[in-house]
């Protein structure tokens, strides 16, 4: 289903024993793998006839680079032969009938040579992959948290796809039936994930402890963009509320978003502890005949004191809430903001009033490394503050268990109102959809994913010509929106129940939920709504090593001209 409002303005010595009678007077590669608590600097090694005691257990990285070297340098070699050696007595002899009567011919005759010798490059490569790494993992499940290991196995699979890439090139001109793509060769590991967790931010994490004082508030202000780029916002806020002591009053529904249909604020007092947060419902409750802001003291003071228009204020003042005296502490523009500290904070931002104001702080370049930390800035018990409402969550759990299983790619393809906002920056980030869909099955293919689960404002001919690209080994990988509402299918039956279906904010609440429940995740380059579940993947530990931009590091291959 098309969704208008799903984008943002984004190893304990384990040897793998072989028979010595198997050498046969060739030397056999062995692996062996130690625990990297008992061995921290273990290596690996080709065994060789010396004696057990001068053996060390472990990985020899010399060794694991000459195999490495000679898969990645073996094409060149290939090249080499193709325009300089007769190879004929390497084809089999169906190949012999194209005789070389011309200049067409003879190069007919080298591409299928040069194919040849990739098989025969592929048919080393998987023998070291099974020798090297299938046994081992097979023996010490130890191995898959090893990134040194996963690592290793992630390059050897990067050169047999390399080799199947170069073989369909040069076979793509022939209709030869030796070298049919359904050989199980094309296929030698099937079933291999090198997309492991990536955890490798965890350390060295600083928090900060929010202990506001009961009667002191910071009125959460957020105009910027739409929902991706408001939960950014009060993250900010919330930081904000900590370093000045102060529980943070969440806007109202009548000049923001309805936030309690998307998220659980009392998941955010449960994580940190004691009452930090409060609706504004409570706010108003609590202050009766008394809904004055005592001081509004401007982040931002352009385009406009506090990043706040007419329209807003007036929203402000319907809401009987009285707002006294704006202040603007210094010049800070959102177009270039200057980065701060804590510091700086703390000395314009503290006051004794009962109720102040900032103004919109998405744009704010405060403590960035801090603020944007998986987890978030804040000390707390739970793996993020701000997160889908528990409605949403298991709702995006069903729909996976429903349609996606535990191993899938999740797809955030913005297209509406994305070529303009691209194309003016420089490079744009906006991909003809052939080349976006090389890009995917690349990462298909290193995954080794069943099913992308598509979160998407494109159009249905957008999306279908992608989906008609997407292709590995022959084979269609499918590409999965949520359905229309059935009554037959149970998955969305929560939001039915609480009467939350068809809330757009809902919807992308679940599209963000489900794209953060995946095991790889590609997103839109530009978009808050990306950053968001990126936000969420790193606080909740589904962040892969092979999360990634859409074409990351690529240019589009045509860009139109200005107006």
């Amino acid at each position: 289903m098309d969704r208008d409002s799903s984008d943002e303005d984004e190893d304990r010595e384990s040897l793998i024993h072989q028979n010595d009678t198997k050498h046969n007077h060739q030397q056999q590669l062995h692996t062996i793998v130690h625990d990297e608590f008992d061995h921290p600097h273990s290596t690996l090694h080709i065994d060789d006839p010396a004696p057990s005691s001068r053996r060390r257990a472990g990985f020899n990285f010399s060794n694991v680079n000459k195999r490495y070297l000679f898969a990645i340098f073996l094409p060149l070699l290939i090249l080499i032969l193709y325009f300089s050696v007769d190879l004929r007595s390497l084809f089999p002899a169906s190949i012999a009938k194209f005789r070389l009567d011309s200049i067409t011919d003879s190069m007919r005759e080298s591409e299928l040579r040069a194919l040849s010798l990739l098989k025969q490059q592929q048919s080393q490569l998987v023998s070291i992959w099974n020798q090297s790494f299938f046994n081992i993992n097979n023996s010490n499940s130890n191995n898959n948290s090893n990134p040194f290991f996963q690592d290793a196995k992630s390059i050897l699979l990067d050169q047999i796809s390399l080799n199947q890439q170069i073989q369909q090139v040069l076979l793509s001109p022939h209709k030869v039936s030796n070298f049919s793509q359904n050989d199980d060769a094309w296929n030698p590991l099937f079933g291999f994930n090198s997309c492991r967790k990536n955890d490798s931010w965890v350390a060295n994490k600083r928090t900060i402890e929010w202990k506001p004082k009961s009667d002191k508030y910071l009125f959460a202000i957020c105009l910027s963009g739409q929902m991706s780029n408001h939960l950014i916002c009060l993250e900010k806020h919330m930081f904000f509320a900590a370093v000045l002591g102060r529980v943070l009053v969440m806007p109202s529904f009548r000049v923001d978003y309805q936030y309690s249909r998307v998220l659980d604020i009392e998941h955010i007092n449960n994580c940190v502890g004691r009452k930090v947060v409060v609706s504004f419902e409570e706010f108003e409750e609590s202050r009766t005949n008394h809904l004055h802001i005592e001081k509004f003291i401007c982040y931002f003071s352009s385009p406009r004191p506090c990043y706040i228009d007419d329209e807003h204020m007036k929203k402000l003042k319907q809401l009987e809430l009285t707002i006294g005296k704006i202040e603007t502490p210094w010049k800070e523009d959102t177009k270039k903001p200057s980065k701060k500290t804590i510091q700086d904070i703390e000395a314009k931002f503290k006051a004794d009033d009962d109720v102040i104001a900032i103004g919109d702080v998405f744009y704010a370049d405060v403590e960035r490394d801090w603020v944007m930390q998986p987890g978030g800035p804040i000390a707390h018990k739970c793996k993020t503050l701000v997160e889908p409402s528990k409605l949403i969550l298991l709702t995006a759990q069903r729909f996976v268990q429903t349609f996606l299983g535990s191993h899938f790619i999740a797809l955030h393809f913005r297209r509406h109102g994305f070529l303009k906002f691209c194309n003016a920056k420089k490079p744009s980030c906006f991909y003809p959809i052939p080349q976006a869909a090389d890009c995917i099955t690349r990462i298909v293919e290193r995954a080794n994913a069943p099913v992308i689960y598509l979160s998407t404002d494109a159009a249905e001919s957008e999306t279908s010509l992608l989906q008609s690209l997407v292709v590995v080994n022959g084979k269609t990988i499918p590409l999965v929106k949520r359905p229309a509402r059935n009554s037959a299918e149970k998955w969305d039956s929560l939001l039915y129940r609480h009467h939350l279906e068809g809330d757009t904010q809902v919807e992308a609440m679940l599209d963000k939920t489900i794209c953060g429940l995946s095991s790889v995740f590609i997103g839109a380059p530009g978009s808050t709504f990306t950053e968001d579940i990126l936000r969420l993947r790193k606080g909740w530990g589904s962040a892969s090593v092979c999360d990634e931009y859409l074409c990351q590091g690529e240019d589009p291959n045509f860009i139109a001209e200005d107006e």
